[in-house]
Formats: structure tokens, sequence, C-alpha cells
């Protein structure tokens, strides 16, 4: 007949090699990386940071939102989640992040970051989020079909002002328009940050998403937060900021 004491033992040595496996495991990283652009862009925006994640060893796959609905572009968010191979961390820029926060409901995402974003509630949408004056109206032109493009002449000084010249040119003259009732106006159904981790990218000088509104968002989700110079773009300007808290969330958030 067995030692019950021996028994006992032996049983409380395995539980604690498997708690110290499963801690072992929980401490690695999360290695993938899903980037959601926002409005009157598109993914190439987010190649400074894709390098860097790709040069420390993260696997990065960037979404092209269609920005023709909301619905669209959390399905096509969907589909490049459904191809990553574990954990992934979520990343969003302006109203890609009412994307990620629509989105961020997918099992695979244990991590939410936004960038200068946009972090709706249920009922909320992105283009009434923005605070409205009768007297100084969003620079918007409007298409006969329901688009919204950022107004050309107010594009560089107010969306694109922390980037060199030239490629604020580039960007204003290769934007793409989003839709403005099924996208822009569009209200949120799930609000991801309710649920999972969240981390923040705050710009002190954004013309597009107020400072104060920023901070509103990211207080109400509990976010953790950080702060840099410049407007919509910072997080090109600052890349380097911008993917080490990327990186910072990758590795808060393994074992979630």
């Amino acid at each position: 007949m067995p030692n019950i004491k021996t028994a006992a033992f032996a049983a409380v040595a395995i539980s604690a090699l498997l708690a110290s496996a499963t801690g072992a495991l929980a401490a690695d990283p999360v290695k993938n990386i899903v980037l959601v652009h926002g409005a009157w862009a598109d993914g190439s925006g987010w190649r400074p940071i894709y390098e860097i994640l790709k040069a420390d060893g993260y696997n990065v796959r960037m979404v092209q939102n269609p920005l023709t609905s909301l619905t669209d572009d959390v399905a096509a968010t969907d589909r490049v989640l459904d191809r990553m191979d574990g954990p992934t961390i979520l990343v969003g820029h302006s109203y890609g992040g009412a994307v990620i926060t629509e989105a961020g409901d997918h099992e695979k995402v244990v991590g939410l970051v936004y960038v200068e974003a946009f972090m709706p509630d249920v009922g909320e949408s992105v283009f009434g989020m923005i605070p409205q004056d009768p007297n100084h109206p969003p620079p918007f032109d409007f298409t006969a079909d329901g688009f919204a493009f950022f107004n050309e002449d107010a594009f560089v000084p107010g969306f694109a002002d922390s980037l060199p010249p030239a490629d604020a040119e580039f960007l204003r003259d290769s934007q793409v328009p989003i839709s403005l009732n099924d996208a822009g106006a569009f209200p949120l159904t799930v609000a991801a940050w309710r649920d999972k981790p969240t981390w923040y990218q705050t710009a002190d000088a954004d013309h597009v998403i107020p400072p104060a509104l920023q901070e509103m968002m990211y207080t109400r989700a509990g976010s953790t937060v950080e702060k840099v110079s410049g407007g919509h773009l910072a997080f090109i300007a600052h890349a380097e900021a911008t993917a080490k808290l990327i990186e910072t969330a990758a590795t808060a958030a393994a074992g979630q």
C-alpha cells in the first residue's frame, strides 16, 4: 500500500512544478501584433513602427480598412486576426481605435493599444465624439455619395503637422475617404476596452482628437498612458516610443 505522506508530498511537488511552468509561459511576451489604420490613411502609415517591431522579433500584420463602414472595417480586422497563430495585441490609430474597440472581442486579442485614437463606448460614434462648434465645423469635404475627405488646405497643418512637409503632402494627396454615416457616425455595439487591458499614447497638440477628449477616454478606460509631443500623426514622428508602448503591452498582456 502506498505511503500516504509520500503520495501527498509527490502531489505537492508536481503541482509546484506545473505552477512554475505555467508562470514561465505567462512571462513570455505576446509575439503577434495587428495594426489598424484610421480615416484618410492606409496601412502604409504603420511602416516605421512595423520595421521596429519586426526587427525586435514580432509577427506583425497591417489591416487595410476599406473605410466603407464600421462593419466592413471590423470584418477586415477579423480576417487578419483569424490568421494569427495565437494571442495578439490589437493596435489602432484615430478612427482605427473605434475599429479595435469593436473587433477587440476577438478571442485572440489579449490587449488593446490606442495611439492618438478614438475609444468609444457602446452607443457612441467617432464623429459624434468630435466637439461641435457651429462657427468652426470639422474640415471635411463631402462627396455626393456620402464620403468625407479631409480638406486639402487643412490636411497638412491640421492632420499631418508632426511630419516633414513632403511626407505630409504625400499623405494628403493619397488620402482615403471615409463613409460619413456607415463608419464615422455609426454607433458601436461592443466596447472591448471594458474587458481587456488597454494602453494609450496621447499627443499634446492633436488638432483632430483634442487632448482633453483623449484624456476623458483613457481615464474612463483605466488605460496605461504614454504622452508624446506633436499632432495627430505623432505616432509616426515618435515611432520608437510607439513601438516601445506596443512591446510593453505585449509583455504585460502575456497570459491573459
